[in-house]
Parts: C-alpha cells; sequence; structure tokens
C-alpha cells in the first residue's frame, strides 16, 4: 500500500517544522528518515499517522486521504514512536491483547493474532513476563508487535532502535526486514549505518525540506563528481612519485597518505578516469603498481554536506 505525501507542510508558531515536502512509499518498501534533531522527521511521520493535520498539503495512504478519513486512515497503519507506550506493570499476553482490542479486532481473532506476534517478533520466551521485567531489546520487540497486531499494510517505526545494544539493534534489523517484505515500511533514525543496513531507499531532510532522496548507491553516485583513486607505487622515491601523478593529464589533486612510503590519493577532474593512465606510468618508468582502488563517498560525508550546509 503506497504512502503519498505531497507538499506538506507544517507549523509550530513562525517556525516551519516541515516545509513543502514530497515524496511517496511504494509497497514492499522500507525508506529510511535520515535527518538531525529537529529536522522534521517526527512532525512527518505524526502527520502521516493522522496525529495532527498539515497546515497545508496532502497525505494519503493507500488512496485515502489522512486529513478527510483520518480514522480509517489509523486502521492501515501500525506505529512505533520514538517513546515505546507501554505499560510497565501489564503482563506481555494482556498487554496484546489489550491493543488488539483498542484496535478493533474481533475477540475470536485475538488470540491466533497474539500468537502469531508472539511467533513473528521473537517473544516466545517472555510472553508471560511483565513488560517491566524486559530488557530494552524485548521491549522494542513488544512495541513492534504492538504496532503490528492489527495486520497493517503500512508500519512507521520512529528510531525503533534507539538505546539498544549491537546484539539487539542486529536483532531488530533482521525483525524489521522479515516485515518489509509484506508491508511498506517507513523508519526514522540519525544512525546512518543502520539506516543503510535496514533500507532500500533514503530520504534526508534537513530544516524541514527533503534534500535527497534515492538508494544509498544512488547518492554516491550523486556526490561522487570527481574520481578518486588510492595508488600504491614501488620502485622509485616518494617525491619522484609524487611529481610524476601530478603531471598525469586530469589530475587536480595528489595527497600523500601516511603509513605507506608510496601510497597516495588522486583526485582527477570531473568526468575523467585516470586509472589507466596510472598503470601505463608505472609500465613505463618500470615501476610496481600495488593498489589501484577506487575510494567510495562515505554515506556519514553526504549527510553532512547536505545538512550542514
Amino acid at each position: 500500500m503506497d504512502v503519498v505525501v505531497q507538499n506538506v507542510t507544517k507549523k509550530y508558531g513562525s517556525q516551519k517544522a516541515v516545509d513543502d515536502i514530497s515524496f511517496t512509499v511504494r509497497t514492499g518498501e522500507i525508506v529510511g528518515f535520515l535527518g538531525p534533531n529537529g529536522a522534521g522527521k517526527t512532525t512527518t511521520m505524526k502527520a502521516i499517522t493522522g496525529f495532527f493535520a498539515p497546515d497545508t498539503g496532502d497525505i494519503r495512504v493507500g488512496g485515502i486521504s489522512v486529513t478527510e478519513n483520518p480514522v480509517e486512515v489509523k486502521r492501515l497503519i501500525g506505529y512505533l514512536p520514538e517513546t515505546n507506550p507501554l505499560y510497565q506493570e501489564m503482563g506481555v499476553i494482556d498487554y496484546l491483547w489489550y491493543v488488539a482490542s483498542l484496535q478493533g479486532l474481533e475477540k475470536e481473532r485475538i488470540p491466533d493474532r497474539i500468537r502469531e506476534m508472539v511467533s513473528i517478533c521473537g517473544l516466545s520466551g517472555e510472553k508471560h513476563k511483565k513488560i517491566g521485567e524486559l530488557s530494552k531489546g524485548y521491549k522494542q520487540r513488544v512495541g513492534l508487535a504492538q504496532a503490528l497486531i492489527h495486520d497493517p499494510a503500512v508500519l512507521i517505526l520512529d528510531e525503533p532502535t534507539s538505546g539498544l545494544d549491537p546484539n539487539q539493534i542486529v536483532e531488530i534489523r533482521e525483525l524489521i526486514k522479515r516485515i518489509g517484505r509484506q508491508k511498506t515500511v517507513i523508519l526514522s533514525s540519525h544512525i546512518l549505518a543502520e539506516v543503510e543496513a535496514t533500507c532500500d531507499r533514503i530520504l534526508i531532510i534537513s530544516k524541514g525540506k527533503i534534500v535527497a532522496n534515492g538508494t544509498p548507491a544512488d547518492l554516491r553516485n550523486q556526490a561522487q563528481g570527481h574520481e578518486l583513486l588510492k595508488v600504491t607505487i614501488e620502485g622509485a622515491p616518494r617525491n619522484e612519485i609524487f611529481t610524476a601523478l601530478k603531471g598525469l593529464e586530469g589530475v587536480i589533486l595528489v595527497h600523500p597518505l601516511e603509513g605507506t612510503a608510496g601510497s597516495f590519493e588522486i583526485e582527477s577532474r570531473e568526468g575523467i578516469s585516470n586509472r589507466r593512465q596510472v598503470f601505463s606510468l608505472c609500465v613505463s618508468k618500470g615501476w610496481f603498481l600495488t593498489e589501484l582502488t577506487p575510494v567510495e563517498t562515505k554515506l556519514e560525508d553526504i549527510f553532512r554536506e547536505l545538512t550542514m550546509n
């Protein structure tokens, strides 16, 4: 079920939390919503879930307007907010029964749905405990179970791995990926590696505006205007190699690297590749080319460039 956000703006006083943003998330897609604190991630997610109406623009879930039919849309969405709304004194089973009832599930369906959620979310060993007795990781699993209990077509997850240890993060990540095969998932985070490992596509929001939209590979290709190569060459003094590399046509920067005497980073003009020239240079000089690898633009660098400027 597609989620379509069109020209949405939301203000708090004179401050625009989100500013004329538009994007679409397709069925079966896991989309990561990245941005620094205060960028507008949570505001956007709350608007999609019908928590409040945008000041301008339209949001549609499965073709249904969130503004015109908020109750109907809420039935289609499972939402895990950043602050997990759990009742610590309730047992896991009792809590899931309570949430299922609030979601309007028929009484005869609830036991089967609870059993299914316990299995899918890996809660079999914890299902008879009180929520307050669970670890943070298992509490997040209960949060996912409550978001899924009514079998929504769309899942909205706000910082789902916040506060978890590395093992718990991997477990929740794999769980989200399994769920995402059948559902439309929007996942917000400020942890870049987590989004890259989990999501099919990334949206980056900064100061209320969408500043990037694409797969991790797409974003790197857009940012990588100039080829960057790491080379290691043996067989001559460092200064001689440095001078020869700087003399290659199309090279705009040669940066000596620490560690290995003959290692350099070479930046070429946009649209030019110097790989063959480096190889030919080494052949003509009788030097040994022991490394020639492209340097990939890091997602962290792309994020910083887009959100700090």
